[in-house]
């Protein structure tokens, strides 16, 4: 008896159909369920967020406040919440939520627009609620005054915010007084404009904590007389005792053959060890020339070997 032939109990069909049943009842058969399990389950998934998403991202655990923004401490003189200014930005009313996928980019800029922040080094979200923003601030170095207004500057000669500084800290700094000083192009955090700023802002960061110990009252720009060509500026600090020491060009500007900024303030600190003060020994004024120290210490060396 000849055996049986077994008969396919596949549809009848051939094309891309019949290679489809195959592959389900052939050795695919587990991995092809699997993945339509997957994609049945995330559909679902996607479905029920969609239903609940409003609920959720607005609630407690997910909305943020402005104590809910932790920021890198602020400096000392710095009397007012930074956090509280930003919120008052528009595209921040309505309110944030950690779900949100663009909110650092927000967090961002918007810290980016306020006149006292430098850089907004890193956003970074955290659970419950909570983004931690690392700045760095705007450091004043210098105090421009002008007819009824005091401007902080920083070292690169960005006008700052006026008026919020406390006035007992504003007199703590250098200051810059100019009779023909404009005031500034910009809006507060941009550039100034005027080169004059920049030099002074320069050599106030180089003198730093000398302001006070060398007992300086001021900075004043005026045309080198040895050019006397409009626009080539040197400088001149005066003392609270009427003493003047001709600093010379400011860091950025430095002429070929004028001391360094580090011999220049060398000189400061010898005359300070020496003397306690920048006044001559009797405590009357005196004129201390930076510009021509190497002229005057070779001089002093040459006496000294005769």
């Amino acid at each position: 008896m000849s055996p049986r032939k077994r008969v396919s109990r596949l549809p009848l069909v051939s094309g891309p159909m019949a290679d489809f049943a195959k592959f389900l009842v052939g050795p695919g058969r587990t991995l092809t369920l699997a993945l339509l399990i997957v994609v049945l389950f995330g559909g679902a998934w996607y479905w029920g967020w969609q239903q609940v998403r409003a609920d959720v991202t607005s609630s407690q655990a997910y909305v943020l406040s402005p104590a809910d923004i932790i920021v890198t401490d602020r400096p000392d003189w710095m009397s007012f919440d930074i956090r509280e200014q930003v919120f008052r930005d528009p595209g921040l009313q309505q309110g944030l939520s950690i779900m949100d996928p663009d909110l650092n980019q927000r967090i961002a800029a918007a810290f980016a627009a306020h006149p006292w922040v430098a850089e907004v080094r890193r956003v970074s979200k955290r659970h419950p609620a909570q983004v931690v923003v690392d700045l760095k601030y705007h450091e004043p170095v210098l105090m421009v005054f002008s007819p009824g207004r005091v401007t902080p500057v920083d070292v690169e000669g960005n006008a700052l915010p006026p008026g919020d500084i406390p006035l007992n800290e504003v007199m703590r700094y250098p200051r810059l007084e100019c009779d023909s000083l404009p005031t500034p192009r910009g809006l507060a955090g941009d550039q100034w404009g005027d080169p004059r700023v920049v030099g002074a802002a320069e050599i106030a960061a180089a003198l730093g904590g000398r302001w006070e110990t060398c007992r300086l009252d001021r900075i004043e720009p005026v045309t080198d007389p040895a050019t006397n060509r409009v626009g080539d500026i040197i400088y001149r600090l005066q003392t609270r005792s009427g003493s003047i020491v001709v600093w010379g060009r400011s860091p950025g500007t430095h002429a070929p053959g004028e001391p360094t900024t580090a011999e220049k303030l060398s000189y400061l600190d010898e005359q300070i060890e020496k003397y306690g003060t920048l006044e001559v020994p009797t405590g009357r004024p005196r004129v201390i020339d930076l510009p021509g120290l190497p002229f005057q210490i070779r001089n002093k060396r040459h006496s000294e070997k005769q």
